[in-house]
């Protein structure tokens, strides 16, 4: 059923809300309590970013801290949720509130109007146009795997993902970075049976970087030779094969790596276009929006931006996540409505927001 909230012409709405992850859909639920006229859409399913992530992967945050619009998340061992508790709680939401949100709708562009905006979305039909009076970019900061930049990247063995672990069971797979979802990689494949070794650029991998409860287990598997770890060097070169290394300063140890597959997880970045084409200006090392952190709105009057979009593309010092982006919702919803919004009390953090460089 389409929330009450919306307009009964498809082609007109108040907001166009771009990203259907949990910030996204907390803003809906409180368009919807306020009745402010939306639209959501997203450029896959629902919680798309999470549903990429490898088969039972647990989150880091406590399950109150990751959950949205007031539902609690409740898990049956009382451990954190994971992949797919999280998303099965996103849905629950989604039916709770009767949020109808159109997948699969990849937002290309957002042209300004005389009296707001164009949004315009394609699907493999074709495109559409929404006319709308506000924006809300929730769309993340994790779209695209890091590349590595070398011979081979392309091949059918390397991906930027961890898949399914059991598809690796039996094979020699080489691990490319040092940080969690290395990290993690590296135990899940080891356990379900795959011949696993490490290639980081550091001399060690760092605890302070590291799940605390996966640091102790990587570390032993290393000592003991069960992981074998390519400290200080990177790959020059892949082949359906092996891999070959080279020592980042002289001290590493190079050379040839048999490996069936690679994985390249050194992390992920965010698609800067839509900001681009919308005129939103971006700043700092990490390319973020601009924004007033007191309302969300970018320098583009009417656009907002909410969720972990605000950090732009979080190469290694993540500071913001999900669960200190809860405030975001408060202070849009409040700003549309004229009405003063309760903040959420999980949020303590401040809002990334560095001086633009000049």
């Amino acid at each position: 059923m389409p929330n009450h909230t919306e307009s009964n012409n498809r082609n007109h709405t108040r907001v166009v809300i771009v990203g259907a992850g949990p910030i996204g859909l907390e803003l809906a639920v409180a368009f919807t309590k306020h009745q402010v006229s939306f639209q959501i859409l997203d450029a896959g399913a629902i919680g798309q970013t999470i549903s990429w992530w490898a088969p039972q992967t647990r989150w880091f945050s406590s399950n109150d801290r990751i959950s949205i619009a007031g539902v609690p998340l409740v898990t049956d061992d009382q451990n954190k949720a994971n992949r797919e508790q999280y998303l099965t709680y996103l849905r629950i939401v989604v039916e709770q509130f009767q949020i109808e949100v159109q997948c699969y709708r990849r937002v290309v562009d957002i042209q300004r109007r005389e009296s707001g905006f164009t949004v315009v979305s394609e699907t493999t039909n074709g495109k559409t146009e929404i006319n709308c009076e506000i924006v809300v970019l929730a769309v993340g900061g994790l779209d695209h795997a890091r590349r590595l930049g070398v011979e081979g990247e392309d091949l059918q063995n390397v991906d930027g993902y961890l898949r399914e672990p059991h598809r690796y069971y039996g094979r020699q797979v080489l691990i490319v970075g040092g940080r969690n979802s290395a990290v993690e990689a590296a135990l899940r494949l080891h356990h379900v049976g795959a011949l696993v070794s490490l290639s980081y650029r550091g001399r060690e991998l760092s605890e302070d970087n590291i799940k605390y409860w996966l640091y102790p287990e990587i570390t032993g598997l290393i000592r003991s030779g069960r992981i074998q770890a390519y400290f200080e060097t990177q790959p020059v070169r892949i082949t359906p094969t092996h891999v070959e290394l080279e020592s980042v300063n002289q001290r590493g140890e190079g050379g040839r790596v048999s490996a069936d597959d690679v994985l390249t997880l050194i992390g992920y970045e965010q698609d800067k276009s839509l900001f681009q084409r919308a005129g939103i200006k971006l700043h700092g090392e990490n390319q973020q929006p601009q924004v007033n952190e007191e309302t969300m709105e970018t320098n583009v009057p009417g656009i907002y931006v909410a969720g972990t979009a605000l950090a732009g593309t979080q190469a290694s010092d993540y500071r913001l996540f999900l669960e200190n982006c809860h405030q975001h919702v408060d202070r849009i919803v409040a700003q549309l409505t004229g009405k003063p919004v309760e903040s959420d009390d999980r949020d303590s953090q401040q809002l990334i927001q560095e001086a633009p460089e000049s």
